[in-house]
């Protein structure tokens, strides 16, 4: 069974929800609030791991706290749209550690990184000295976040 023909059920996604809020929870816990003894609740976690339902368990780690407390949403536009330049372009980005996130968008332009920093000179030096030495960027846009009103890596 893959991941496409899988479609959870209430109780699977209970435990997704448990688990988003957090990892740490044991399984007894988990199998008392779902109403389900711990043998089956187990084999369903394992089961959505194999999957890839469940992808990792992570630590969620207050930014600010750790000198990251810029962020800066960029916005680039390639100046050759092929699979050779975009390839090269991803390739490149993801090796970069001050990207968190990074999405292929549509519209005016092509991709969009959420990028920590501890501050406007880091940042600068960033943008200069490796982002904009990738070969294939035609526009860049920078917009700086003043303000998280809501980050949220629960999708249940």
């Amino acid at each position: 069974m893959t991941a496409e023909q899988y479609t959870p059920d209430e109780k699977d996604l209970s435990i997704l929800r448990l688990l988003q809020k957090d990892a740490k929870m044991s399984v007894r816990d988990i199998s008392a609030r779902i109403n389900l003894s711990p043998t089956p609740t187990h084999e369903r976690i394992k089961r959505m791991e194999k999957l890839g339902i469940i992808k990792e368990y992570t630590a969620v780690v207050d930014r600010k706290k750790v000198n990251k407390g810029m962020m800066v949403i960029c916005m680039i536009a390639l100046n050759v749209h092929n699979k050779k330049t975009a390839g090269k372009f991803i390739e490149e980005v993801g090796k970069l550690k001050e990207v968190v996130e990074f999405y292929n968008i549509s519209g005016d332009f092509d991709f969009m990184l959420k990028i920590l920093a501890p501050n406007m000179d880091d940042f600068h030096e960033f943008f200069v000295n490796k982002l904009s030495e990738i070969e294939g960027i035609g526009q860049t846009k920078s917009i700086f976040v003043m303000n998280s009103i809501k980050e949220s890596v629960q999708i249940l």
